[in-house]
């Protein structure tokens, strides 16, 4: 049985979902100033770094609900595939082009592709920290066990 502390549990329960909105309003308006994918991937990785630290592995991996090492795939195909699509058109690599909507309730949107390959770095970012931190917790569970 793994001991906690009350303190470290209530603090990250507080910060945590502040640095998540932190990492996701740096990937947004990395375009624009600092900030970016990597940026906000970081911030993201650092939240759920506190909360290996305050619960453990299944706490950390609960974040997301999906295999750690999908993320960076995915990340990896957005990443690529932006950076790529410019080809399909004869422009050149990583060009980048902003798509306009008029939404009925939102009014006027409009999304960079350098925000879409943000996205993917993000995703890279965030699944590696993840797979770190599995491959950590994995090792400590075979010590704990006497392997």
């Amino acid at each position: 049985m793994r001991l906690r502390s009350v303190i470290l549990d209530t603090t990250v329960r507080l910060v945590f979902d502040a640095a998540l909105v932190l990492s996701v309003y740096m990937l947004f308006a990395g375009h624009n100033q600092p900030g970016g994918g990597f940026v906000g991937g970081l911030v993201a990785g650092a939240a759920i770094g506190l909360r290996y630290v305050a619960g453990g592995l299944d706490e950390a991996l609960a974040v997301v609900p999906v295999r750690p090492s999908l993320l960076p795939a995915v990340g990896l195909a957005l990443a690529v595939g932006t950076a790529l699509w410019p080809l399909a058109g004869d422009e050149p690599p990583l060009d980048h082009r902003v798509l306009e909507w008029h939404l009925p309730v939102l009014g006027e949107v409009a999304l960079a592709t350098a925000t879409i390959f943000d996205a993917g770095v993000y995703l890279i970012v965030v699944g590696l920290v993840l797979m770190v931190l599995d491959g950590l917790g994995r090792e400590g569970d075979e010590e704990a066990e006497g392997g």
